[in-house]
């Protein structure tokens, strides 16, 4: 069985990297539509509709405008989230998705840091590089 660190993982926006990555989450969903009927003894139910959202917390940096300046409100863009790399033969998650909350944080003993939230807009597709 095959395990990974967090540490070999990556993001990329379109094909360039995000600078500066301290975490990422990916969050998956699927709907279910209720076909439960008279007589039945049980509640069944199909599925439906998928969704997809995640975040990507970074140190910030005003100098990787291809990566988190590419990251505003409202913009949609291409994410690639690697857990284990972007080496040849490694898993990566990748879709289209709406920046949907920005938040920045600073302190006087700590560094200053960014957190992206973005909603898919897509089918979330599984590869590998």
């Amino acid at each position: 069985m095959a395990n990974h660190k967090g540490s070999e993982g990556t993001v990329k926006i379109g094909t360039n990297v995000l600078a500066e990555v301290k975490s990422w989450s990916l969050d998956q969903t699927g709907d279910t539509l209720e076909d439960t009927s008279m007589g039945d003894s049980a509640r069944t139910f199909q599925s439906s509709l998928t969704s997809w959202s995640g975040s990507v917390d970074v140190f910030w940096d005003e100098t990787d405008t291809s990566g988190q300046g590419a990251l505003t409100i409202g913009a949609s863009v291409a994410v690639n989230l690697y857990p284990e790399g972007a080496g040849s033969g490694d898993t990566y998650f990748s879709g289209t998705c709406l920046v949907t909350s920005i938040g920045r944080t600073a302190s006087f003993d700590g560094m200053v840091e960014a957190s992206f939230t973005f909603q898919g807009t897509a089918a979330l597709t599984e590869g590998t590089v």
